[in-house]
């Protein structure tokens, strides 16, 4: 569930954050083999304990494969194109439901037939949902070296 922090904003939690920065340094740092998670954790000023956790999660979930020895450390199972940011959130974070009467796959709510907001909140599940499986960790790759290229100045 996406957490609401002290200040009344959305929060994705840090797991998240991480597990996607960690799946964009594999894609970028691959190069058809395996990518060590201490070179990430340097990379990405990341705990390598915090990353181990997160690497856990993913692989569990099918989304990494791991290799021991000297060449060993961390490959993606697909390519980045099929990696949505909304399924790294759900394994991390669990449901994306704004509100917890959404989260699961029937509202048991007492009030759900007479609540006069559940549908602003289920639009606002769609909407998270539905952004957040648009975009693929290629996608972040690829606007990440577009802004660095507007920043590039040619005489």
């Amino acid at each position: 569930m996406i957490k609401i922090a002290e200040d009344g904003l959305m929060r994705i939690s840090t797991k998240g954050r991480y597990a996607i920065r960690l799946m964009i340094d594999i894609a970028q740092y691959s190069n058809g083999g395996n990518v060590s998670l201490k070179d990430v954790s340097r990379r990405q000023g990341i705990s390598l304990k915090y990353l181990e956790q997160i690497v856990n999660m993913l692989s569990k979930a099918g989304f990494l494969r791991s290799q021991r020895g000297s060449q060993g450390g961390y490959r993606m199972v697909r390519k980045p194109e099929e990696y949505t940011i909304g399924d790294i959130l759900r394994i991390t974070e669990g449901e994306l439901a704004p509100v917890s009467c959404l989260e699961g796959e029937e509202n048991t709510c007492p009030r759900a037939s007479v609540c006069p907001t559940i549908s602003f909140w289920e639009g606002l599940y769609d909407i998270i949902n539905k952004y957040l499986d648009s975009k693929t960790v290629a996608d972040l790759i690829n606007e990440s070296h577009t802004d660095e290229e507007d920043l590039c100045y040619y005489i």
